[in-house]
């Protein structure tokens, strides 16, 4: 089984975030950056696949040179070769016209994504990838099972969660409960020595048009300040006339 897990490079959720050239642009300087959370699952659940079932594992980034020490890291935790496409990742079809280009020249059985990046959530990347595709496609999926052509997966749904099974060749968004968070590797000095020999391939870009810009930037107001009451009376007054929830 060959697989392909799409990366996409992050901000730590405790930088501190600004914007440059009046709020049009996001301000990279001082900020760490980390492969996404939900990514991050669906890798460790590709390494499974390669333990447990002899599965080849890529990992594919689009992104310019600064997303290559994320890419390393996934290397390092154990994807066999990685693959980043030289364009910035600024609209949600974009990216998925060039994985989708990356997918139809590498034969990869098995497509897994986060089903959303925590930077701007847009939760669109997988779902297109899928449909530019025709490749069967599974979201919000917290378990991945595959025996032979066939994969059993657990997706969550309001209310409930969902068995469902279908065939390879097939495109996940993956999240949180895909594996547990006990189960997240941490690169270790060999993997680390290892990822320095992997390919890291770069590719340009295929001619695609950008459906999506953006305007500007808002950070969410401040919080107001704390206000203090000694009753129960006194809250639920506040509660009605000044902030107006009841």
């Amino acid at each position: 089984m060959k697989i392909l897990v799409c990366i996409s490079n992050v901000p730590d959720t405790t930088s501190k975030i600004n914007f440059t050239d009046g709020d049009t642009k996001f301000d990279t300087n001082g900020v760490q950056f980390v492969i996404n959370p939900n990514d991050e699952f669906g890798l460790t659940r590709a390494m499974w696949f390669k333990e447990k079932q002899g599965a080849t594992v890529h990992i594919a980034t689009v992104g310019e040179a600064t997303v290559e020490p994320t890419m390393r890291k996934a290397l390092a935790i154990g994807a066999d070769e990685g693959i980043r496409i030289n364009a910035a990742p600024t609209d949600g079809y974009y990216v998925a016209e060039q994985l989708a280009e990356v997918v139809k020249n590498g034969d990869y059985d098995l497509v897994i994504a986060g089903r959303e990046s925590i930077d701007y959530n847009g939760g669109m990347v997988p779902g297109i990838l899928a449909t530019m595709l025709g490749m069967n496609f599974v979201n919000t999926c917290i378990s991945l099972e595959i025996e032979g052509d066939t994969a059993t997966a657990i997706r969550e749904i309001d209310g409930g969660k969902e068995t469902v099974e279908t065939k390879l060749p097939l495109v996940i968004g993956g999240q949180k409960g895909l594996v547990e968070e006990s189960d997240l590797k941490i690169p270790n000095m060999r993997g680390i020595m290892m990822a320095r020999k992997k390919a890291l391939n770069v590719l340009e870009p295929i001619d695609a048009t950008k459906a999506t810009h953006d305007v500007s930037f808002d950070k969410p107001a401040p919080k107001g300040q704390v206000k203090l009451v000694d009753s129960v009376d006194e809250l639920v007054d506040l509660l009605h006339n000044e902030a107006k929830v009841i």
